[in-house]
């Protein structure tokens, strides 16, 4: 910023940024609107345009928006989302000016100086913000100020621009809410008779400094520019990425290998410092002919341990095509996670980084995602009390616990002959006739009420281990509702 000057900063609000974000996915027509969960209640959190001209509005209960709106169309709120969206919004207004800080959940602050005349000037700035907001079907209020607190303002109450110096005259119409005050002392200051920032303006200090404290001036000041507030804008994530211009080209694998090992020393150093760790890690080869050549490492854990993590690229590396020599190395965590310095066991640790190692070397070959483990689940129903998930993005958990054994083979059921509440005496699976010679059950199974499944549709079943003379050790279940027997699973 150069001295003399004139500070100049634009508040952006979006008043339906969550219902935008979630009609630009799946456009609706009539009302719409978002709820979230409040005091054991539904309550609208955002809704559009349609929604707000049936005279809904925000913090609702859903209950009555629905008396008041049958045609309503509602779905649960994502913040998170909305959190991501917002944001994605602050790294597209950075075309504007590079100081682009978040307002609240909703809105963006700009500081703009010395930046509108590459648009035009102000005006043109603002027409073109608002043009291309409106093409991406957002609802944005705009305003421009001197000030942080006037740019808001004028946002969220005028929607104008202020000319430079002229704050006061500008504001002085607008509510006295526009200074961002509380529900509570914006009510207080009305019963007094203050409705407006003109009026707050002509009254002694000192007795509202008694009544509401400081707050409500510095606010005042802030607004009028008597008192400095700061944009700080959001600090770029951190970029793990080291390169290596090369004197005279190489081709051969171990020099490639001696290289990324001196990058790979200087990118874990960068790691350990931040106590993050790589899950992702390129190796970019350029050669003298100006082509590049890309390895790609995906991890089964985060790692910054270059020891374990070089002979990783082995296999990669011996792959690469040379040329006529390559004169640059570029090595970039593309994902990063945290990795917090903890307390490991010497007895248990090298076993555990042997088995995330070659989960890394399978996963180079087949992809990490087809190597998968089962996880327990708490469910007593046979087909739901296990998971399956990939390995490099699941930790191994406790022990199974079973009351009764389970069969180490579990499949479809299949129907064979029999009749009655016992396991049949002699019956047929699988084109083998069989003969019971050892059976223990019942165990009574209910079906989950609460989860939809086909194959419970029979209701309650009744297991039985079932030892055949032929040597089979199978898993029968008796169904009462519909009588009938069925072979689920086999025992080693």
């Amino acid at each position: 910023m150069f001295d003399g000057m004139q500070k100049r900063v634009v508040s952006m609000w979006f008043p339906r940024l969550a219902s935008d974000r979630v009609l630009r996915a799946r456009p609706l027509e009539g009302p719409f609107a978002l709820t979230i969960r409040q005091a054991s209640a539904n309550r609208i959190y955002c809704l559009n345009d349609i929604a707000e001209q049936h005279g809904l509005h925000r913090g609702m209960s859903h209950a009555d928006a629905r008396a008041f709106c049958p045609d309503l169309q509602s779905r649960p709120a994502d913040q998170a989302s909305d959190g991501r969206f917002l944001n994605v919004l602050r790294r597209w207004a950075m075309r504007y000016c590079p100081w682009v800080g978040f307002e609240g959940v909703d809105g963006l602050v700009l500081d703009i100086t010395g930046a509108a005349h590459l648009f035009g000037g102000e005006a043109m700035m603002l027409a073109d913000m608002r043009q291309k907001l409106g093409r991406a079907r957002l609802t944005a209020r705009i305003g421009l100020g001197d000030t942080r607190g006037a740019a808001w303002a004028l946002a969220h109450y005028g929607e104008g621009c202020a000319e430079p110096g002229h704050l006061l005259r500008v504001m002085s119409s607008l509510p006295v809410a526009a200074l961002r005050l509380d529900d509570k002392t914006a009510t207080a200051l009305q019963r007094l008779g203050l409705r407006t920032i003109g009026d707050l303006e002509g009254t002694a200090r000192a007795p509202l400094t008694r009544r509401f404290g400081p707050d409500l001036l510095m606010r005042l000041d802030q607004a009028l520019g008597r008192q400095p507030e700061q944009i700080t804008p959001l600090p770029e994530p951190p970029k793990y990425s080291v390169r290596m211009t090369l004197p005279d080209p190489i081709g051969l694998s171990d020099d490639v290998m001696a290289a990324t090992s001196r990058l790979l020393d200087q990118l874990c150093s960068r790691l350990q410092a931040r106590e993050a760790g790589a899950r992702v890690l390129c190796l970019t080869l350029r050669r003298v002919d100006q082509e590049a050549q890309t390895v790609e490492l995906r991890l089964a854990r985060p790692l910054r341990d270059a020891a374990r993590i070089l002979p990783l690229f082995e296999r990669g590396v011996a792959g690469i095509d040379a040329g006529f020599g390559i004169d640059q190395i570029r090595l970039e965590a593309a994902q990063v996670e945290s990795l917090p310095v903890q307390q490991v066991s010497h007895v248990s640790a090298g076993q555990v980084d042997r088995l995330d190692d070659l989960i890394t070397r399978i996963g180079t070959r087949i992809g990490l995602d087809n190597i998968q483990r089962f996880l327990p689940a708490n469910s007593h129903i046979p087909e739901r009390s296990f998971l399956i998930t990939p390995a490099a993005y699941s930790e191994a958990e406790g022990p199974w616990i079973a009351l009764r054994p389970r069969p180490l083979r579990l499949f479809a059921p299949e129907p064979i002959g029999g009749t009655g509440a016992r396991p049949p005496q002699r019956f047929r699976w699988r084109r083998m006739s069989l003969s019971t010679a050892r059976a223990t059950g019942p165990e009574r199974i209910a079906p989950e009420w609460w989860l939809e499944d086909d194959n419970w549709r029979s209701g309650l079943r009744d297991y039985w281990h079932v030892e055949t003379c032929q040597g089979r050790r199978l898993w029968l279940f008796y169904t009462p509702q519909n009588p009938g027997w069925f072979v689920q699973g086999e025992f080693a």
